[in-house]
């Protein structure tokens, strides 16, 4: 058998095992849910403001200027969170 045969073989046996792989995964409905929401913001961001993350209006330095605003309004989100949950230690389920 030849150099090239033998690739060909390694190739085509490759991409069977890859091909199998794939067809026995099954979806993660995590991460589907996650990419549907994903999807949806996008949507919901274009209606809103016209424009995509593909926009090059921006600077780095106005990226990062909205990225710190999102991430303080998560860090707010998560005290308030925070706060009912704590209210609902004072209750134990039996």
């Amino acid at each position: 058998m030849s150099h090239h045969s033998e690739y060909i073989q390694t190739t085509q046996t490759t991409q069977t095992t890859q091909t199998t792989q794939t067809t026995q995964t099954t979806q993660d409905t995590v991460v589907a849910s996650v990419v549907a929401s994903f999807q949806e913001r996008s949507r919901a961001g274009q209606l809103k403001y016209g424009t995509t993350l593909d926009r090059t209006d921006l600077s780095p330095l106005q990226w990062a200027q909205h990225m710190q605003e999102e991430l303080m309004d998560a860090i707010l989100y998560l005290e308030r969170l925070k706060r009912e949950l704590g209210d609902l230690t004072h209750f134990k389920c039996v």
